[in-house]
């Protein structure tokens, strides 16, 4: 997935009502306001200082010219904001059969309703045979060494798609949880279960059920965020 406009870099000054960022841009001084495309808390990657690179936009119908796509972090790496991101990701490499255990199916149907009122990321279907119902959740909590955890904030929404994915396995379909992890310094996943204790608990329910999970890295560059390896997970 590659940006559709060059990043631009700036200094983070402050981000407050969840979608709002005040930054300072490198390439000229000017204080500008950013859309923040993360509802979650965005712990440790929303501190006044931090380098960050946002996306121009020229589009007459927003009013925010800018959006925070990525965090530089100080060891080099890497940390991508997005949440609007993973999916995007996933669906080309869905489509390109690079996803290990999902590459069997004839057609990808994004946004397919189900549930309780619920849309599913993708619906990969099989004529004659088992669909496969897959959620993405986006990652980019770090705390511990090189561990990176899910959720960063109280989801209940989160406890509520596993909950249909076990639903959908009851009635003989396939169910996948994929973690998307948009960070670069990550060689794991776990759960934060200190964070949100339900979720812990709405996964282990889950994964009883059958519910598959399965993980995946990214690279991630001024240019754009790509699929990488599969991770494991330390649930």
């Amino acid at each position: 997935m590659r940006f559709q406009t060059p990043l631009v870099p700036a200094r983070l000054i402050r981000r407050y009502k969840r979608f709002l960022a005040d930054v300072v841009l490198e390439s000229d001084g000017r204080e500008v306001t950013a859309h923040c495309p993360n509802p979650g808390a965005m712990l440790g990657l929303a501190d006044p200082g931090m380098r960050v690179w946002l996306e121009p936009n020229d589009d007459p119908k927003k009013k925010l010219k800018f959006g925070w796509r990525l965090v530089e972090l100080d060891d080099g790496h890497w940390a991508g904001i997005d949440t609007g991101v993973p999916n995007r990701v996933v669906r080309e490499a869905l489509e390109g059969r690079l996803i290990v255990g999902l590459g069997d199916y004839a057609k990808v149907r994004p946004e397919v309703s189900y549930g309780a009122n619920s849309r599913v990321d993708f619906l990969l279907e099989t004529p004659g045979g088992q669909d496969t119902y897959v959620e993405v959740k986006n990652v980019h909590l770090r705390r511990d060494s090189d561990l990176a955890e899910f959720p960063d904030c109280v989801t209940k929404r989160g406890a509520k798609h596993l909950d249909e994915l076990s639903d959908m396995v009851a009635r003989g379909h396939r169910a996948v949880m994929l973690y998307l992890v948009q960070r670069t310094d990550c060689r794991a996943l776990s759960f934060a279960r200190d964070i949100d204790p339900a979720y812990g608990a709405a996964f282990d329910a889950a994964k009883a059920a059958g519910v598959e999970a399965i993980v995946y890295d990214t690279a991630i560059t001024t240019e754009g965020v790509t699929l990488r390896d599969p991770l494991p997970l330390l649930a």
